[in-house]
């Protein structure tokens, strides 16, 4: 039957599965009926039809049916509805034609004969990626500015959200508390943006990268001769923020001596300049920082009481990466999306392998890390899809998975062949890519170097665009 659909209300989004045996089609509708809503059709017309008249999640496509191949139908499909998900089923003979599908923007393939267990874990892959973009899109199109930098579902990041939402029109000091990479400045910028001071200046300071002997006169400015090298008048980052909002990133690195003068400023709302006898009026919202614990830096008296209570007015406690692994998936799509577009790589998925891996990494860098690693994963990818071999190496063999004695999903051959990959770039890297000098660091013969490189779809070094070769296939 044509376009119908189960009595039973869909679970999770709906499946058109789309091939001219009737017993292959009953089979998905047998398998996947618990699980979604399906749909039928016999060929690429009836698909096309089918589309035309209901709101379709994911497409089984087989490449083999009479009149259009399967291939063709999917650019179709892709032209009418850019945003379904759709999984071309092949030969195993046929897998050339399934890497094309996969640049044509298929999500993924698979193989004939079916293993039950592999289409189960694709659909629902599927369903949840397209259930995800959904969300991503209704999300970005409520939420207030500022918050849109911000990526992740999760409910405490949910919870963080509404906290912005309510703190934001204040002129509430914040403490913002997280480990290094968490995305603390996108936490200040938010509330700057969604603030009445979003017209002014947002101006970030990171205390710790201060040289210790500039940091008051960055902070507060100096005036003409205050020191040795202070030839003229300089306004600090108090001034530079007059009217708006000043982050104060690693605030725990702040000494104590500049910590009763920070005090005093936030207290009077003036500073005086480093050599200046006369205070300067100052209306600065400040949002502070922090990665260490600043209570325990009060008891050892590392920190001042006062400041700490006149900082944390708003507490913002921002979880780590690995306290909310249910956005590693909205994460790794959206920095994807980001650094494809930016070096001009045509990289559009992520195989069910390498977000595997990206799954049960901890993260320790947090969403910087991730961010990093992607990036450099988008450079040197060898296809349209995000391997597990395109990450770095010692991702596959996260440390929490070694002291539980998880497996890691990981062949031995694989693993060695990853391994053998980033080093050789690492390599590559270090000399420039200068192949005739890397192929004598590695002891190998050039020719030899030429043939790995080749084989992993590596032709050119990556970074811009005519630096960067990709084998097809």
């Amino acid at each position: 039957m044509i376009g119908g659909l189960l009595e039973a209300p869909p679970r999770r989004g709906t499946v058109l599965v789309v091939d001219d045996e009737e017993g292959v089609r009953a089979s998905f509708r047998v398998l996947l009926e618990d699980e979604c809503a399906v749909l039928e059709a016999e060929d690429g017309e009836q698909a096309l039809e089918v589309l035309r008249r209901h709101e379709v999640d994911v497409v089984m496509l087989d490449q083999r049916m009479p009149g259009e191949p399967g291939i063709d139908v999917l650019s179709r499909i892709k032209a009418l509805d850019p945003s379904v998900v759709v999984v071309l089923a092949t030969a195993v003979h046929e897998v050339r034609t399934a890497v094309e599908a996969i640049k044509r923007g298929a999500y993924d393939y698979i193989t004939k004969p079916f293993d039950v267990e592999d289409i189960e874990l694709l659909v629902r892959r599927a369903l949840d990626k397209r259930a995800l973009e959904r969300e991503v899109l209704y999300l970005r199109s409520t939420l207030p500015r500022g918050v849109d930098a911000m990526v992740g579902r999760n409910v405490e990041m949910a919870r963080i959200y509404q906290l912005i939402a309510q703190i934001a029109p204040t002129s509430a000091t914040v403490l913002v508390t997280g480990e290094s990479g968490t995305g603390k400045e996108l936490v200040a910028r938010a509330i700057h943006e969604q603030s009445p001071r979003a017209r002014r200046p947002f101006v970030a300071v990171n205390v710790a990268a201060l040289p210790e002997a500039l940091v008051e006169s960055e902070l507060f400015g100096h005036e003409k001769g205050a020191f040795t090298g202070a030839l003229a008048q300089k306004p600090g980052r108090f001034e530079l923020a007059h009217g708006g909002t000043l982050f104060l990133d690693e605030i725990g690195s702040l000494r104590l001596d500049l910590q009763a003068k920070l005090l005093r400023a936030l207290q009077e709302r003036e500073i005086e300049r480093l050599g200046g006898c006369r205070t300067v009026r100052v209306d600065v919202r400040v949002v502070a920082a922090t990665n260490v614990n600043l209570r325990q830096a009060v008891r050892d008296r590392r920190f001042r009481e006062e400041l700490y209570y006149r900082l944390n007015v708003v507490p913002i406690a921002v979880p780590p990466l690995r306290e909310r692994r249910d956005d590693i998936p909205l994460l790794v799509d959206h920095f994807l999306a980001k650094y494809a577009r930016e070096f001009n790589r045509d990289v559009h998925g992520v195989s069910a392998g390498a977000l595997e891996v990206l799954a049960r990494y901890d993260w320790p860098g947090n969403v910087r890390e991730m961010e990093n690693i992607i990036q450099r994963s988008v450079v040197l990818a060898g296809g349209p899809v995000l391997r597990r071999q395109d990450l770095p190496f010692d991702l596959a063999l996260p440390e929490t998975g070694a002291r539980h004695g998880e497996d890691t999903g990981l062949p031995l051959r694989e693993a060695r062949e990853q391994f053998e990959q980033q080093y050789v770039l690492r390599v590559l890297e270090r000399v420039g890519w200068n192949q005739s000098r890397a192929a004598r660091v590695l002891g190998l013969h050039r020719n030899t170097l030429l043939v790995k490189l080749g084989g992993w779809g590596i032709r050119r070094p990556p970074g811009e665009d005519e630096r960067v070769g990709v084998a097809s296939g």
